[in-house]
């Protein structure tokens, strides 16, 4: 398993979070990383999400959201699990506001091959995570 991941604190509480990650057409606002998602993010939904860091490139995944349990999940990948990217997204509820937290995990057969053409998401994710604090701390 390989993965990627993104925190920061967020002087916000959850349910003013919640509704900036599930408006997947006002991303590109708080400059997310995120060129375009195609489709609403939604439980049990489909979507498409364009990146700045593969320009073009649409990735599909499955939504997954458990808004009450702090967690939503976007899942692709081939077919017969030979290659898996499963993004978590966590909203934790704290004192101060809430801590978020994006991890997304790679999974399958075809890693070891896939892995190396895969570009350093770290810095992206970071931005995501910065984004999301601006835009709910305003």
């Amino acid at each position: 398993m390989e993965y990627f991941e993104a925190e920061t604190d967020i002087a916000a509480a959850p349910d003013l979070v919640w509704p900036i990650l599930l408006d997947g057409t006002g991303y590109t606002s708080w400059d997310s990383g995120v060129e375009r998602v195609e489709g609403t993010i939604a439980d049990g939904a489909k979507i498409k999400v364009f990146s700045q860091v593969s320009p073009g490139r649409a990735f599909p995944v499955k939504v997954s959201i458990d808004q009450a349990g702090g967690r939503m999940t976007w899942t692709g990948g081939m077919p017969m699990g030979m290659f898996t990217g499963e993004r978590t997204f966590t909203v934790t509820p704290t004192d101060d506001g809430c801590h978020f937290k994006m991890r997304e995990e790679y999974t399958g057969p075809m890693l070891r091959f896939i892995w190396n053409s895969i570009p350093d998401l770290g810095p992206s994710f970071q931005q995501y995570a910065d984004g999301l604090k601006a835009a709910a701390e305003a």
